[in-house]
């Protein structure tokens, strides 16, 4: 598939799991991708060179995405390798779970500013181009517990619906330069940091999901390719919950 040949994406949180899904599948689809990390370099390197096997080019850059100035090095950078952007996905997240009587000030301000912070100065840095060429999209990952809310995570709940309002305010606010804005919700989704749930734990989740079994990573990835393509040009400000009708 090439529909994406030509444009240029950058997906935060790139190195593993659901960000490197999202990688991969833009550059199945055509896109070339920077691929954003904090850390060790050897994950998202290893990104890179399964974009290249796929056809496409691909450069992964270090960044804190909750620093502004890192922000800033990181769209620069991202410039100075394509020459433009097309497509942001604001992907970068973290979970400090706690019920509300133990939580931490410094988890709940962590989890609100990896996970809300990072997109909203992302988005601001990407507009920029985007505006200029009267294209663009951005997709961001909020999650069912932004829709429903969820116990115990008072913090990351309250960060992803705030991506959701993030989501609706900017989509209104960039309509009229052809960008659009939306997001995807997952629910459970197997991944390397969840497969490994104890079964009663996950033999207690099954029930409330109609479909009976979580998402997988590439079924999350073809719900924000979507998004990011010509084909969804009309659809903005929407919120795509793949969570196998749990929300429901």
């Amino acid at each position: 598939m090439t529909q994406m040949a030509g444009r240029v994406a950058l997906v935060t949180g790139a190195s593993r799991g659901i960000g490197r899904g999202i990688a991969l599948e833009l550059a199945r689809r055509g896109a070339k991708v920077v691929v954003n990390y904090i850390g060790d370099p050897t994950q998202a390197n290893e990104v890179v060179s399964a974009v290249q096997a796929l056809g496409s080019e691909a450069v992964a850059i270090a960044a804190d995405v909750t620093s502004e100035d890192e922000v800033t090095a990181l769209f620069k950078g991202a410039l100075d390798a394509f020459g433009t952007l097309d497509i942001l996905v604001n992907n970068a997240g973290i979970t400090r779970d706690n019920v509300i009587m133990m939580m931490k000030a410094e988890d709940f301000d962590a989890v609100i500013n990896t996970n809300l912070r990072s997109a909203w100065l992302c988005s601001r840095a990407a507009v920029r181009t985007m505006m200029r060429k009267r294209y663009g999209r951005i997709v961001n990952i909020s999650s069912i517990s932004g829709m429903h809310g969820q116990g115990g995570q008072t913090n990351y709940s309250a960060s992803k619906a705030g991506l959701i309002g993030l989501t609706k305010a900017l989509a209104k606010e960039v309509g009229p330069r052809n960008i659009t804005v939306n997001a995807v919700a997952p629910g459970f989704v197997l991944t390397d940091l969840t497969k490994d749930l104890p079964k009663e734990l996950t033999d207690q989740m099954m029930p409330l999901i109609p479909l009976g079994r979580w998402a997988t990573i590439e079924e999350i990835a073809y719900a924000v390719a979507f998004f990011a393509s010509d084909d969804a040009a009309c659809i903005t400000g929407q919120v795509l919950a793949v969570d196998g009708g749990m929300g429901m």
